[in-house]
């Protein structure tokens, strides 16, 4: 080696993440004796240095894990960050948190910042677009990273995890069919994206087995969305006598719309939203929604992540968690 090892090489020599090195620098009980024997072997092997005056001055940022989120104007993911923030707080790590509000350039931009002030490890619901200007950098640091709720690069180097949209979808399409549903559409999605796809897969597989044909109305997911959807809906597909919406945000613009048009949710139109945000239960009619219990969902991420640091305990390629149907006033038909 033409240059000094640092301490990326070493981990990339021992076969453990960055963060498993510098415990053991720190002399951390938390690494296994195995996993500091590996460390130290593969330090003298490089002849890698430990400054510790320079690690002391860095000090300030141990324990500081970075959280990027595409969207926290959605309180489907304002919840998620709450709750993985509360719990990583709990075992005495510090979160700075970024919202990249859907644009992979400033996605870019605040994961190199987070990296040159020394996070130790990136939890990433990722922007769609320009994937490698985020996910290289990462890489370069050789900090753990996970993707979660959307997966945009390959999850045997960025572990995946997500609630199963696939199963959300089944079980809502099959309860709106028990409810006398004759022909649902799906409303929502940006067509083409894998998050798409995953949400509307088990609607699709649900309909393709009972011989039905599937309508999907894609569009920005979000309350104005599902305002217009209303009003297409009523205009173009009569026949359309129940939804499932992308994510509850779309479904309660859905409810919106529908009563300005004065066509009755319930009865009329069946509607299912998807998360099952709190404001679901508060709409009128109460919205029925896919729960992913986002809130546990968070605090299992966080479990991960200080698994992955602590006890160098790497995630499988992908996670998926269970999610289940909350069957409320606007998708019965009685």
């Amino acid at each position: 080696m033409d240059r000094r090892p640092t301490i990326i090489d070493v981990a990339t020599l021992a076969g453990v993440s960055k963060s498993t090195v510098s415990l053991v620098l720190q002399r951390s009980p938390l690494v296994k004796e195995q996993t500091r024997a590996d460390v130290r072997r593969a330090m003298t092997q490089l002849g890698y240095v430990y400054n510790r005056a320079a690690a002391n001055l860095r000090g300030a940022n141990t324990g500081l894990i970075g959280l990027v989120i595409n969207d926290l104007r959605n309180p489907f993911f304002t919840e998620f960050a709450t709750s993985l923030q509360m719990a990583l707080s709990a075992r005495g790590h510090a979160t700075v948190i970024a919202n990249t509000d859907e644009d992979p350039a400033l996605q870019a931009q605040v994961v190199s910042a987070m990296l040159e002030h020394g996070v130790s490890a990136l939890i990433v619901s990722p922007a769609y677009g320009e994937e490698a200007a985020t996910f290289d950098a990462i890489a370069r640091a050789g900090v753990p990273a996970l993707q979660v709720l959307r997966q945009v690069v390959d999850s045997t180097h960025f572990p995946f995890a997500a609630p199963d949209y696939p199963d959300g979808s089944r079980l809502a399409t099959e309860h709106l069919l028990a409810e006398g549903a004759r022909q649902i559409a799906f409303i929502g999605g940006i067509e083409g994206r894998a998050v798409t796809r995953s949400r509307m897969s088990g609607y699709l597989a649900t309909l393709a087995a009972r011989g039905l044909v599937p309508l999907h109305l894609p569009g920005r997911p979000g309350r104005s969305f599902g305002r217009e959807a209303a009003q297409r809906l009523t205009r173009d597909h009569r026949q359309i006598d129940a939804v499932l919406c992308f994510n509850d945000l779309t479904a309660l613009g859905l409810l919106t719309g529908c009563t300005e048009l004065g066509r009755a949710v319930g009865s009329d139109l069946r509607v299912v939203g998807f998360d099952d945000i709190e404001d679901c239960a508060q709409a009128f009619p109460a919205l029925s929604s896919v729960r992913c219990d986002i809130a546990g969902f968070g605090r299992q991420m966080a479990e991960t992540v200080l698994n992955w640091l602590e006890n160098d305990q790497r995630p499988g390629p992908e996670t998926i968690t269970p999610v289940t149907l909350i069957r409320r006033a606007s998708s019965r038909a009685a």
